[in-house]
């Protein structure tokens, strides 16, 4: 059965206890294929399916959506946030420095990084994020031979 709710997006909307609406269909629809937008891309798509739509609706969207647990959002650093539908691990990413693309990556195995505080201050930890940067193959490719 959880297959079932995870692959109906109304059915996740429910289980989350948020309202079914036509905005918050056309976002998860907009998300569903892995990938990392910010809210303008969103917007972009939503806006082909609902062109009465604002961008300030699909950013209530994306909060409401965030907020319930169904997407995520990164923020890596000189970019603008960006949503993803991967949710419930503790996956990191990879991000290029030079074209921003952002790639998942399963989380860290073999000697990890510092993913525990030395000094947890009173919080009780439940996530680490760890962001990757480098080049990514595309961009390797096209730089000259040093």
């Amino acid at each position: 059965m959880a297959t079932t709710i995870e692959h109906d997006p109304a059915a996740r909307l429910r289980a989350a206890g948020l309202k079914v609406t036509a905005p918050r269909l056309a976002v998860l629809d907009a998300l569903s294929a892995h990938g990392h937008h910010d809210a303008e891309t969103v917007f972009a798509r939503v806006r082909t399916e609902l062109p009465t739509t604002s961008l300030q609706a699909v950013y209530g969207v994306l909060a409401a959506l965030t907020g319930a647990g169904l997407l995520r959002r990164i923020e890596p650093a000189g970019s603008p946030a960006l949503y993803e539908s991967r949710t419930g691990d503790n996956h990191h990413h990879l991000v290029c420095t030079k074209c921003h693309t952002v790639a998942d990556v399963d989380c860290v195995v073999g000697q990890p990084p510092c993913l525990e505080p030395s000094d947890a201050n009173g919080f009780a930890i439940h996530t680490a994020e760890v962001t990757f940067w480098g080049l990514c193959a595309d961009c390797r490719s096209s730089e000259p031979a040093a």
